[in-house]
């Protein structure tokens, strides 16, 4: 079986509603409204890349005193709310039943990452993550997906990636990667159509017989 290469956000956790409230609360604070725009634009980006492009709306604290801030309030919602996909955890359960080594790529920083993995018990499916604060250039830049593929010990273009967002399809496809991508609601299948395949939910029969 070929090695896969998994997104957290959006795809193993429902963490992209309860991230948005955080910024959502933090950037009030600044006098900043967050858009439906602003969301689908920098859905799979790194945080730092948000920062940059909310900072040209308004006077924002650096990068590090703003992550401060943000990470209070995601990881209090997170504590509480936090929840595995049900299809994610019964994918990676029969993955890995079945010997699958996989990855975690992932555009959130690694505090707020292995928070993610802990908080919904996956950490142990995976051999190695990286995180977006690793890597000198997040998705769409195809450097996480790289980088993960070394962690491995693998060549990027033996493996699958498994996304939600364009810029993270567009990533995997420039490492090389075969790109599922399942639809969670916030981009249609048309907005996905750059992926190898395009799934309603995660099953393991995309990556059987690999």
């Amino acid at each position: 079986m070929r090695p896969i290469v998994f997104d957290c956000d959006g795809v193993l956790v429902d963490s992209e509603r309860l991230a948005w409230s955080a910024w959502r609360r933090v950037l009030a604070r600044h006098g900043i409204t967050l858009t439906d725009e602003d969301i689908a634009l920098l859905t799979g980006r790194t945080d730092r890349d948000a920062h940059l492009h909310f900072s040209g709306r308004g006077e924002l604290p650096g990068h590090a005193a703003f992550w401060a801030e943000l990470s209070e309030i995601t990881f209090r919602l997170f504590d509480q709310h936090l929840q595995a996909f049900e299809d994610a955890s019964d994918t990676l359960d029969a993955l890995q039943s079945r010997g699958a080594t996989m990855a975690v790529a992932s555009s959130s920083p690694r505090e707020r990452l292995e928070r993610s993995l802990a908080a919904t018990g996956l950490r142990s499916y995976f051999e190695f993550i990286v995180a977006g604060d690793e890597v000198a250039t997040g998705k769409p830049a195809p450097d996480l997906f790289l980088a993960a593929a070394s962690g491995l010990m693998v060549k990027p273009e033996t493996c699958f990636a498994v996304e939600d967002a364009p810029a993270g399809i567009e990533a995997a496809r420039a490492a090389g990667m075969t790109v599922v991508a399942v639809e969670r609601g916030q981009y249609s299948s048309e907005d996905l159509r750059a992926a190898h395949l395009v799934v309603p939910r995660l099953t393991p029969a995309p990556f059987l017989g690999s």
